[in-house]
């Protein structure tokens, strides 16, 4: 077989490749030499390497499967050889006719547009579907729940959002004296340990707010603060200062 100089080009799988070679050095691909042609498939790999072309592997498996196929021609048992020789001539044909036909379909089709002449549709008003009785049950279940849908909401699917809890201010500093007078002081954050709603911390805050202007509670510390219960003598002389 001659050395083949030609122009590189980018061949979509191994398979391509495959054809390319044998369409060049005019072979029959019922009977292929696939001693001659694995040199061929390897030298036109190396040349893809050296062009930095990216070499996926499916060419790869192809070319380990080539040389295996050569190592077996070496063997005394022929059958294994003619049997793979038989699978690889099998997908080449394959390829090569699913190739020719997409040319075909390409050149007749766009795959921008598609137009062909109007058809006569015949349209008929009778329902021709089979169903069970399970589904026909499924279908009343859902068209009664899209009935229910239309109907206005409840006045309870309203009460999330118009109404709310109220807390009283005072409730909140007679809680505070209340934890506070048990143990003196208390991290300013267990003082809002029991809180469940916004309103509930809402009126903790304020509380606490006017416990420390009234000087009955002082809040010391920065980042881990402590609210600690001031005594009466301590109330008395705020109150004269």
């Amino acid at each position: 077989m001659e050395k083949l100089y030609y122009k590189l080009e980018k061949f979509e799988g191994p398979l391509d490749l495959l054809l390319f070679l044998i369409r060049k050095n005019k072979l029959d691909i019922c009977d292929i030499s696939i001693s001659e042609l694995v040199d061929q498939y390897l030298e036109q790999i190396n040349v893809m390497q050296e062009n930095n072309m990216e070499i996926t592997s499916e060419f790869l498996d192809m070319a380990a499967r080539l040389v295996y196929m050569k190592t077996v021609s070496l063997l005394p048992k022929p059958e294994e050889s003619e049997k793979l020789k038989r699978e690889l001539t099998g997908e080449l044909l394959e390829y090569q006719e699913c190739h020719r036909m997409a040319g075909i379909i390409g050149s007749r089709l766009s795959f921008d547009s598609f137009s062909r002449a109007a058809q006569k549709i015949e349209f008929g008003t009778a329902y021709r579907g089979h169903n069970t009785p399970q589904e026909i049950h499924d279908a009343y279940i859902s068209a009664v729940g899209r009935g229910k849908r239309l109907l206005p909401p409840k006045p309870e699917a309203f009460s999330d959002i118009v109404s709310h809890k109220i807390v009283s201010v005072a409730s909140r500093i007679v809680h505070i004296l209340r934890c506070l007078l048990k143990h003196g002081k208390e991290r300013y954050e267990e003082l809002y340990s029991d809180c469940r709603h916004r309103s509930d911390i809402v009126a903790t805050f304020l509380a606490i707010l006017e416990l420390i202007k009234s000087r009955r509670i002082r809040l010391e510390g920065e980042h881990d603060s402590t609210v600690r219960l001031l005594g009466r003598k301590h109330v008395k002389r705020g109150a004269g200062q």
